[in-house]
């Protein structure tokens, strides 16, 4: 094409004799990328306003030039920008200029280096979306920007199939939740900050240290075998140009918490931080206050720093490069609505709550990049990140709150504040190289150590009954004690602790240009620690130890009253599991009642070609062969004497994969895959603790590793089928269809008992679930400028999944730890939503100096199961959340940005519900998170 342009310039020289000018014409090709076609790069004459821009394929015009000599500026976003002096035009002739662009600095004579950036361009990501041999999808951090978004979780629900719970980390892949998710940074696997999640909750990872962010739904054998939904990867800043420093300080408000007397925790930082872990509990339980304390005023704070050098070697074929970012974030909420717990009846009612949830997150990332020279880069990456969140509930604070189970009253006044601070730190570190040995050969490898913190400290629990008579302004009347058992006013510790050591390398190898074959290793070994431990008030005589005040339990839980000696004291302390029975539990310290350890080692070889049949088909064929061990030992309370005390599998793999590709037209591409996969349960599914909040309580199940005898499915086989037609218009522009299904051979359910605990727990819940839908996306310039910027654009992404699953009851016993049965054969797949959308519409002018940026972006997601129904009994279902968010950006000049966000504008309500109860739908909890608005400020030095 390229010739035929050239030729065809030429002969329109020779027919215009008349002509007095020429031109000049060229291809511009991507160095990052094998030398591809760079599309939609800027081409100017230097010095005047005249010039271009490349196509699709890489080519360039630039027309009618006088004849003179000429200094040639190529520039794309995320890429240096070149200058070619002595360009020379002759009239009536073609001047032709063939050259390349780069993230790093080149060393040819006729080339002058400018200035470099990062390659994060949206542009870019595109072009390897369409040039890419396998499905995958990503938004970069051009896009992060220009749409306002600000975490790795909001962006990956730009993404087709792909939606964000609201007011949860939670992301959901084609309908399908955590559990059939991966989420790895650079390739390497990340740890999970979540006890009861899988994968690390995206929030954390904030815009400013994100290059961009990728989600692959259709399978290839690079990818660990635990993969049903799809991959999402982050890959981490990184910077190649002159140094800068950027600061940003912002400030907001939620319209729920404004102008409100906020509490928090004793003894929690405002930052996030907890400093008594060396403490042994009981120290704790002794020295230290139970009643929440005042926090700052509710406002919303942020500020962040970064920055980044780079240092030429050797007349600039090698790069070191530097690059840091630190943030400190807070939020404030309040959340008033209903929380009941609904077990086979309604057992405890909270008609009204009120919860004040302060998070706080930091974030620390820096990386050391060394390009040796053109073919050989080693990276190293350090990530911290401080993840907490407090809150304090007043359950009931009405004095309408109920209890089936009450002591004094059961048609009122039933009362629970709830105390707790949860916090996580991660720490990732990785080291990763990528080198080209000629123009055969290439070499990437990647080693990392993951290592998290998961703690909840001194959570505090104080039940009362008869609370209304708080409320009547009677000295005589006070609410008292429920004192059911002694852990109904309790102090409770848990604590997790996660190492991960993972690594990959791949070897590829181009036999021939249209044959490449690759083959590789990745592992992981990763172990978890855990146990928690509770400290019970047993009051001594609850009739004469009335709570006259309800928001000063201090003075009476405070250590001069304890029990000692006998009949002296207000309390006893009680624990499960005293340090010596010769001591007993009262009043002593005790050791953790429950704990586990999970293993998990995964090693794996994989092989796949890269075969170009014609020119317009190709396909990759690819197999994996697997090995996975994982070992769960425990020592919980509530479990059967005769049980083991711990589950051991191992299991070898073999998953095999194919994609394929054909090129319709030079800009579409029609794409299908096929591929077998596997679901393996988390160390939370499997582990029998149960973790009791206020109102539900949520348990794992050692059933799923193969059965109490060891005999039965020890993981799940998935089968992926995937068909994708891509259409890649202009500059920044797609639309793509897509139609996908799976099926899931023995899945994993949350399922909620049909008993008076009402305990969730994971079961294998059937033969088969079968997954198909379809997915749309769009993304369109309405309107361009004079340089083919886009003013006005939109982009649109909406799936369709249809979900079900057999049926079938687990009866407990000789097989089965724990068992569950169902009144119907089928039901839809826990946590798939059959609609999904997200839309936004985004206007960027400018005005000289004055660049503004407004953005607007609607999502949607449709009622999901959150926990099957068991017996009778309905599911708990997730209703369908809106969400609407405003960002306005203003960029004045380079340096200065000030920037306004509105976010979660419609307010809708976060719902639980319980079906089929008998008494109608039963809202299990509601609230709303309130509209955040904010102010940020920046400055680029």
């Amino acid at each position: 094409m390229k010739t035929y342009l050239i030729v065809a310039f030429s002969l329109f020289t020779l027919i215009a004799s008349a002509q007095q000018n020429g031109s000049i014409v060229g291809k511009l090709t991507d160095k990052e990328l094998n030398n591809e076609p760079l599309p939609f790069a800027n081409v100017l004459i230097k010095g005047t306003t005249k010039g271009t821009t490349s196509d699709f394929d890489g080519l360039f015009e630039i027309p009618d030039v006088a004849p003179g000599s000429y200094t040639l500026v190529f520039s794309f976003l995320g890429y240096e920008t070149l200058e070619v002096p002595n360009v020379v035009v002759e009239a009536g002739k073609v001047t032709e200029i063939n050259t390349g662009l780069g993230a790093s600095s080149v060393g040819l004579d006729e080339v002058v280096v400018t200035t470099t950036a990062r390659k994060d361009s949206e542009v870019a990501l595109l072009l390897q979306q369409k040039n890419a041999l396998v499905m995958q999808e990503a938004i970069s951090a051009e896009a992060l920007t220009l749409k306002g978004i600000d975490d790795a979780a909001a962006a990956v629900a730009q993404i087709s199939g792909i939606s964000k719970q609201q007011g949860s980390s939670n992301v959901y892949v084609r309908g399908l939740g955590d559990r059939y998710q991966n989420t790895t940074m650079n390739g390497l696997s990340l740890p999970s900050n979540d006890v009861n999640k899988k994968n690390i909750n995206l929030d954390l990872f904030g815009s400013s240290i994100i290059e961009n962010v990728a989600v692959s739904k259709a399978y290839s054998p690079t990818y660990y075998g635990d993969f049903a939904a799809g991959n999402v990867n982050i890959d981490s800043k990184e910077y190649t140009g002159d140094g800068y420093l950027e600061v940003a300080v912002g400030g907001g408000i939620n319209t729920n918490a404004a102008g409100e007397d906020f509490v928090k925790s004793e003894g929690t930082s405002n930052f996030g931080f907890y400093n008594r872990y060396s403490h042994d509990p009981f120290a704790i339980v002794l020295s230290h206050e139970v009643d929440p304390v005042a926090a700052w005023d509710p406002i919303n704070l942020s500020g962040a720093i970064e920055g980044g050098y780079s240092f030429d070697f050797n007349n600039e074929k090698s790069r070191l490069s530097f690059f840091g970012a630190a943030s400190f974030s807070n939020g404030y909420e309040i959340l008033e609505g209903p929380a009941r717990d609904f077990t086979n009846v309604l057992k405890v009612n909270f008609p009204n709550v009120r919860e004040f949830a302060y998070k706080t997150t930091t974030t620390a990332l820096g990386n050391i990049t060394y390009r040796i020279n053109s073919d050989h880069k080693v990276k190293f990456s350090s990530l911290f990140i401080n993840s907490a969140a407090d809150r304090v509930g007043y359950y009931g604070i009405n004095g309408q709150g109920t209890n089936r189970d009450a002591i004094l009253n059961s048609d009122e006044g039933f009362y629970v504040m709830n105390v707790q601070f949860n916090q996580d730190m991660i720490f990732v570190n990785q080291l990763t190289g990528q080198h080209v040995f000629d123009e055969k050969l290439t070499f990437d490898w990647g080693a990392g150590f993951n290592k998290v913190f998961s703690d909840e400290p001194d959570r505090k629990r104080f039940t009362l009954e008869n609370y209304q008579y708080a409320l009547d302004n009677d000295s005589n009347t006070n609410p008292s004690f429920y004192t059911n058992i002694p852990f109904d006013n309790q102090r409770f510790f848990q604590s997790i602790e996660d190492d991960e050591l993972n690594s990959y390398m791949n070897l590829g190898y181009q036999a021939s240009e249209k044959v490449k074959f690759n083959f590789g290793y990745n592992g992981r070994r990763k172990e978890r620690r855990f146990n928690s431990i509770r400290y019970g008030y047993d009051i001594v005589d609850r009739n004469n130890t009335p709570v006259t005040d309800v928001n000063d339990f201090n003075s009476i839980f405070d250590v001069t009253n304890i029990n000692i000696p006998a009949g002296e004291g207000l309390w006893n302390t009680i624990v499960l599991n005293p340090i010596s029975n010769k001591i007993g539990n009262t009043n002593r310290p005790g050791l953790p009642e429950n704990t586990y350890k999970g293993n998990l080692n995964v090693h794996a070889l994989f092989a796949s070609a890269e075969l170009l049949l014609t020119d317009k088909l190709s396909m990759v064929p690819g197999v994996r062969v697997e090995s996975f061990s994982q070992k769960v030992a425990y020592d919980v309370i509530n479990i059967s004497a005769t049980d083991p005390g711990f589950r051991e599998v191992y299991e070898n793999i073999f998953l095999p994969s194919l994609n394929v590709r054909y090129a319709v037209t030079e800009n579409s591409n029609l794409r299908a895959g096929f591929s077998k996969t596997a679901s393996f349960p988390e160390f939370k599914e499997v582990a029998p603790f149960v973790y009791e909040s206020v109102t539900q309580r949520v348990g794992g199940n050692p059933d799923l590793l193969g059965g109490l005898n060891g005999d039965g499915p020890t993981y799940s086989d998935v089968y992926n089928y995937d068909l994708k037609y891509e259409w890649f218009l202009e500059r920044g522009e797609i639309i793509s269809l897509a139609a996908f299904a799976k099926t899931i051979k023995d899945p994993v359910n949350r399922v909620v008992a049909a008993d008076a605990t009402g305990t969730q727990r994971y079961f294998r819940t059937g033969d088969q679930a079968d997954i198909y839908g379809v997915e749309l996306e769009a993304r369109k310039n309405i309107l361009m400028d004079a340089e083919d910027n886009a003013v006005v654009s939109i982009g649109l992404n909406a799936a369709y999944t249809h979900t079900k699953q057999d049926l079938r009851d687990i009866p407990a016993g000789t097989e089965n730890t724990f068992g569950t049965a169902f009144d119907r054969d089928s039901d839809e797949l826990e946590g798939a939503s059959p609609f999904i959308i997200n839309a936004d519409l985004n206007y960027s002018p400018v005005f000289g100096s004055y660049k503004p940026k407004a953005t607007v972006a609607f999502s949607y997601f449709a009622d999901r199961i959150f926990s099957l129904g068991a017996g009778s009994l309905g599911n708990i279902v997730e209703k369908a959340v809106p969400t609407l968010n405003f960002v306005w950006q203003n960029s004045f000049g380079e340096h200065f940005e000030a920037n306004l966000s509105a976010k979660n504008i419609l307010n809708p309500d976060v719902s639980l519900v319980r079906e089929g109860t008998g008494i109608g739908d039963v809202i299990i909890r509601e609230y709303n998170l309130g509209v955040n608005v904010g102010l940020t400020l920046k400055y680029k030095f």
